[in-house]
């Protein structure tokens, strides 16, 4: 039957796979995947042998085509990205909104690194916001963490290796002093958790790719309950400057730095 699958697959442990993922794979026609010699790995591993069609981010718009015209033919399709669920900050967003206007697509669920290291981190998992990579530009990134810093939830980013320590401090200039978790190798032997504040937390030799969770803002500080000018007074009095101690007191009771700055114009 045509139809495009979604699968999700392992994030490092190939065991982490379901037994309805190895029964989807084993049983389409052909297997999209982002590198095939990445993907031959874990389908060597479980045995599957399938004709391979390449499709990541710089082709997925072009290769929809190709994923198209195996559907018409009444073949069947898989989807998997290099690891986790295709389309979370991967290739498979275009792919699946396209084929869905004129064909059946189904999921078929499996691990996510995210939710995997939110569970791990300790953070508070009733509430969080996951916001994927950052973006390239300075500026866009203030916009974003501008939007987001004064949610009371847990914030997830994807980093990777090269960007690691300047992203870490990107946060800290624009979310503020926070408790910050680090996780990287998910799954794998030397999967680890390194926890720490955003200010001086260090990650010696980066590699791969990280998961970076950052608790979200207290908006229920006891210092909320002094008034503005007692407010900032705590923060002088701790050794900041006037204008780090304006960006303290807006971030912790979740107001516009600018708002605060006037009311001492005032």
């Amino acid at each position: 039957m045509a139809k495009l699958f979604l699968v999700g697959t392992p994030i490092g442990n190939l065991k982490d796979i379901t037994y309805r993922a190895v029964e989807t794979l084993k049983e389409v026609d052909v297997i999209a995947c982002e590198d095939t010699r990445h993907s031959m790995i874990l389908l060597n591993a479980y045995d599957i042998k399938k004709p391979l069609l390449s499709i990541h981010k710089f082709n997925e718009k072009s290769q929809i085509e190709k994923v198209s015209m195996l559907l018409k033919e009444g073949k069947s399709v898989a989807y998997i990205s290099d690891a986790g669920m295709p389309s979370i900050s991967d290739p498979g967003f275009i792919l699946l909104n396209e084929i869905k206007k004129n064909f059946d697509v189904e999921i078929i669920p499996g691990v996510t690194a995210f939710a995997t290291a939110m569970v791990g981190s300790g953070l508070d998992s009733t509430k969080f916001t996951f916001l994927g990579f950052l973006p390239e530009k300075q500026k866009d990134k203030k916009v974003l963490l501008e939007r987001y810093k004064n949610l009371d939830s847990t914030l997830i980013f994807y980093v990777s290796s090269h960007n690691l320590e300047k992203d870490l401090k990107v946060l800290y200039e624009n979310l503020g002093e926070r408790r910050v978790v680090v996780a990287n190798e998910l799954t794998k032997k030397f999967e680890k958790y390194i926890e720490g504040n955003l200010k001086d937390i260090q990650i010696t030799e980066p590699r791969g790719e990280y998961v970076v969770l950052v608790e979200g803002q207290n908006l229920n500080s006891p210092l909320n309950e002094l008034s503005i000018d007692e407010h900032f007074s705590y923060y002088i009095n701790e050794g900041l400057s006037k204008n780090e101690a304006i960006k303290k007191v807006a971030s912790d009771r979740g107001l516009k730095k600018d708002e605060v700055y006037k009311h001492f114009i005032k």
